[in-house]
């Protein structure tokens, strides 16, 4: 049995918990009637915007939100009593969508729970991948897929309640775009790997995926605060001859890699001693943000014609908002931007990419 959707969620957005104040201030700029009908866990919310799924969605690929991590549809809704029995539920609930399924187009399922029950996301996305693949003959492709089947399983909507009710699954069906990110719930992630010098690899692995940044071959880069090493190390994977400015140490993995020149000083210092001119400049340090952005829009000067950056913004506690327009502000006088996203491995900070003018 499924529940007719009218005035019921028809989107699940998802954001880091610590920025839902800011992610709903996009939610409301965007879409000013819509309401928050449930809270279904930390920076997980059950949307209804009266203009619908696509047309939230179409502003956002336009125009990418910074906190708002990932949207998809609610085109479905239905009963679950938490038991194994709930598979095949779910799996029926879905056999509609398959109707809509584009058959050129590669599709994945993409399965969150909330909350504990007798199966797992994979359950999930195997049984209504078959049945799925085999009422549309649409291809499987879980790594690029062109269009993604989003199951949401949450406890039960109040305005839903039924006997033995204990859970509801969401199901919708969107072209990959439409939800801002690739990933569910937006929740990139990286596979750690043998020589990996610190978990802040990953907020490059990640900034130059979803800014779909492609650096040049044999570029020359420079990584400023790069002790321990982690972004000099992503440089060097993307083929970048790096210098590393930072009066730390680097890993030895990184220091003895002859490819990469560190030398011992501040930025500041750095800068005052007529440096060099690099394809690419980037910055992790911890240093206020509007500081931070002075300091990039002085180096602007040492990057080629179209030349690239990226930087994360370390952000106050209080008066965010404020403090990433002012630092927004001092970037664009040196450089375009490309994007600003608030990405699943920054912390209490935002990524910004930017080209030199």
């Amino acid at each position: 049995m499924t529940v007719d959707v009218s005035n019921s969620p028809n989107l699940i957005l998802t954001c880091d918990v610590d920025f839902f104040d800011l992610a709903t201030e996009e939610l409301f700029a965007a879409a000013a009637d819509a309401e928050i009908v449930a809270t279904v866990d930390d920076g997980v919310m059950a949307i209804y915007v009266p203009n619908g799924f696509v047309d939230l969605a179409e502003r956002w690929r336009k125009a990418p939100p910074i906190f708002v991590r990932h949207i998809c549809p609610v085109n479905v809704i239905a009963p679950l009593r938490a038991s194994r029995d709930d598979l095949y539920a779910i799996r029926d609930a879905a056999k509609p969508l398959a109707d809509v399924l584009d058959p050129d187009l590669p599709f994945s399922v993409q399965t969150r729970i909330f909350g504990e029950l007798p199966y797992k996301p994979f359950d999930i996305n195997q049984i209504v991948s078959e049945a799925m693949q085999q009422m549309s003959a649409a291809p499987l492709d879980v790594k690029l897929p062109q269009q993604i089947l989003s199951v949401v399983v949450i406890p039960a909507l109040e305005t839903h309640q039924a006997a033995r009710t204990t859970h509801h699954v969401l199901l919708g069906l969107s072209l990959t775009p439409l939800n801002i990110s690739d990933w569910a719930g937006g929740m990139r992630r990286f596979a750690r790997e043998d020589g990996q010098v610190s978990r802040a690899e990953f907020k490059l692995l990640e900034a130059l995926e979803i800014f779909k940044l492609d650096l040049p071959r044999n570029g020359v880069a420079l990584d400023l605060g790069a002790s321990p090493g982690g972004w000099t190390r992503v440089l060097r994977q993307h083929g970048q001859y790096v210098t590393a400015i930072d009066p730390g140490d680097l890993d030895p993995r990184v220091a003895s890699d002859k490819n990469v020149r560190h030398k011992r000083m501040t930025a500041e210092d750095y800068l005052r001693y007529e440096p060099d001119t690099f394809d690419v400049i980037v910055n992790d340090m911890r240093m206020d943000s509007r500081d931070s952005a002075r300091l990039m829009v002085a180096y602007a000067n040492q990057l080629y014609p179209k030349g690239l950056a990226i930087m994360t913004l370390k952000l106050p506690e209080q008066k965010r908002k404020p403090a990433i327009e002012h630092s927004l502000s001092i970037l664009q006088k040196g450089y375009e931007i490309i994007g600003v996203r608030q990405l699943f491995h920054n912390r209490s900070e935002i990524t910004v990419a930017m080209r030199k003018r």
